[in-house]
């Protein structure tokens, strides 16, 4: 009986093994998520950091402008400068544009500065939306920056930057 037992143990012991040493394999590949680059990591220790300095919003910007460059103008932020609470605050978000068949904007991104998830929303347009605009609410960790790009038919980008002052703040685990 004891022959039996120890034969079977020797495969289960093996087989933990290789499952351990994938499992490590598969931290050290490059994580994508929502089609952007974050970053690579060989640790499990070492990935949040690594995360965190990899994901500036200049790369998640440089990375849903596809590398065009984002010009200043055109976007308007209409959001609160001061925020008493930052579980629920609202933004809109609304671009200059004609939004006809040959000068429209196809998509528009909201990018925060300090909060867990940089991406906020991206919203996909087209002519038949007749205005460039469009609101949401969102969680806002503390004061930050906020980030909204707009990508237009002819491949374009403009953007605008505003400063948000939150005096009670949400998104934090301690």
């Amino acid at each position: 009986m004891s022959a039996t037992v120890n034969s079977l143990v020797k495969p289960r012991r093996v087989f933990i093994a290789a499952s351990m040493a994938s499992s490590a394999a598969l931290l050290s590949v490059t994580v994508m998520r929502s089609g952007t680059l974050f970053a690579s990591a060989s640790s499990t220790a070492t990935t949040a950091a690594t995360l965190t300095a990899a994901t500036s919003l200049a790369a998640l910007v440089r990375a849903y402008t596809e590398g065009a460059v984002a010009q200043t103008g055109r976007v308007r932020i209409q959001m609160a400068s001061l925020v008493d609470n930052g579980n629920s605050v609202p933004i809109e978000v609304s671009v200059e544009s004609p939004m006809t068949a040959t000068d429209h904007v196809v998509g528009i991104a909201i990018f925060n500065e300090k909060n867990p998830e940089h991406q906020v929303a991206e919203f996909t347009l087209s002519p038949r939306n007749g205005r460039a605009r469009v609101a949401t609410r969102m969680r806002l960790a503390m004061t930050q920056k906020i980030i909204a790009v707009a990508k237009m038919q002819d491949g374009k980008c403009w953007m605008e930057t505003v400063e948000v002052l939150v005096t009670l703040a949400a998104c934090i685990e301690e």
